[in-house]
């Protein structure tokens, strides 16, 4: 844009320019830095010469093939993910159908919002400590429910048997997170055309049959950010399980995050295995948020594109022919 021989478009790059310099200096080039070190033998708190290993990929190697606890966190990460992810996106789209439904017209929507959406502001310690006095052994408030109610005849030490660990951190991650990715399918919800929905009404659908047949397919990038979102949070949780349990019982919450998170900072302070486990981390979230992509795909538009091109080609080829 320009007035009067000033050309203003400059100023856009004035403003971008703090963003740009804060991504290169504290997100780019650690992230650049962590790729580099994990070919290197860097380890210690004392400073050493850092060399490049004489085979590159050895921790890489190490990690995957000879390292029984690196992946035994990706099996916990990819079970406590799964554990907590499927109810959550079902419980998210149930609210979601239930907020939305012109029929119903339910009342006082903004406070149930607000009240299902709290447990995502309340801090990671604030929940573990909660949790951890809820299940607390031998005198806790579980414990007694179950007592009064028969359950059990003794107090139970739920925190020391490895199902139970898991199935209380995969609640946790749903507790807190469900009311975000319903606010999020509801914001989705209401851009989608009002009159898709009176054309279903008027038609004789019903609630269901317009959620399912409407709502859904017009969700469709909303759906794919949310499963992309949770998987690359799911591979990354780290707090509930290092501030609940430690990664405790015997490795059972051991997420990969916490393996990253022992190797850098304790014991013999392993900075090449620490990155290179973040790099194969970071391999595994772009293939599965590329296999996502395509899952998800609009293949009517996939379609229509193709047709397209076939009948550009076509009609290029009898040009020629003519």
């Amino acid at each position: 844009m320009r007035r009067k021989g000033i050309n203003y478009s400059k100023f856009g790059y004035l403003f971008s320019l703090p963003f740009l310099l804060a991504f290169l200096v504290f997100s780019f080039y650690p992230v650049l830095y962590t790729a580099v070190i994990g070919f290197t033998d860097m380890k210690g708190v004392i400073p050493k010469p850092v060399h490049i290993l004489d085979h590159p990929f050895d921790n890489f190697k190490y990690l995957l093939f000879d390292n029984v606890s690196f992946r035994t966190s990706l099996s916990n990460t990819a079970l406590i993910w799964i554990l907590n992810f499927i109810p959550q996106i079902a419980f998210a789209l149930l609210l979601t159908a239930w907020f939305t439904n012109q029929r119903l017209k339910v009342r006082g929507q903004g406070a149930f919002k607000v009240l299902l959406y709290m447990p995502n502001i309340i801090t990671a310690s604030t929940i573990a400590v909660l949790f951890n006095s809820l299940f607390s052994y031998p005198m806790g408030p579980i414990n007694s429910l179950f007592e009064t109610f028969g359950w059990i005849h003794e107090p139970v030490n739920f925190l020391q048997d490895k199902t139970t660990a898991q199935g209380i951190v995969a609640f946790i991650q749903w507790w807190m997170w469900y009311g975000n990715t319903m606010i999020i399918l509801i914001a989705g919800v209401m851009g989608i055309n009002p009159a898709l929905f009176e054309a279903a009404s008027i038609d004789g659908a019903s609630g269901w049959q317009i959620f399912f047949r409407v709502t859904l397919p017009s969700l469709r990038t909303i759906m794919l950010y949310t499963l992309i979102t949770s998987t690359i949070g799911g591979l990354q949780l780290f707090d509930i399980p290092q501030l609940f349990l430690y990664g405790g019982p015997d490795d059972a919450t051991l997420t990969t995050s916490v393996f990253i998170y022992g190797q850098a900072f304790k014991g013999s302070y392993m900075f090449n295995r620490a990155a290179a486990a973040s790099m194969i981390m970071f391999v595994i979230a772009a293939v599965l948020a590329g296999l996502l992509f395509y899952l998800m795909r609009d293949r009517d538009a996939a379609r229509a594109k193709k047709a397209l091109r076939n009948r550009n080609k076509a009609a290029k080829a009898a040009a020629r022919g003519i």
